[in-house]
């Protein structure tokens, strides 16, 4: 069974950083990529950003030149660094684990989350 868990939410003062890490814990063989969505009160989850097993990352709009994704492969743990954070970040965030392959098959998996709250 492959769990992920996420910490590193909070309350930021807009302007202000966090910085959410979402680790995978089980017998995982591989993990293909990771990433991590949002999603605010009444609006459907979104992509903020993704990275590959190679290092290739994706941003959405909304985290481009103020989020920084990452990850250490070797602690099968996934890093977001959101710096001037605005009131509209406010959100739950969610880590994802794309193609991790276990010995029992490949899935993905979805961590529970981390509240981030944006506000003076």
């Amino acid at each position: 069974q492959v769990q992920l868990v996420e910490s590193g939410g909070g309350l930021v003062q807009p302007g202000g950083s966090l910085r959410l890490a979402c680790a995978a814990s089980g017998t995982i063989v591989s993990i293909n990529a990771m990433g991590w969505h949002r999603q605010a009160p009444g609006k459907q989850r979104e992509l903020v950003a993704g990275i590959t097993s190679g290092d290739s990352t994706v941003y959405s709009d909304i985290a481009k030149g103020r989020f920084t994704i990452s990850r250490d492969g070797a602690k099968n743990t996934v890093y977001l660094q959101m710096n001037n954070l605005k009131p509209e970040d406010t959100a739950v965030y969610y880590c994802n684990a794309v193609r991790v392959s276990t010995a029992s098959g490949t899935n993905d998996y979805w961590g529970q989350g981390t509240q981030v709250t944006v506000s003076s």
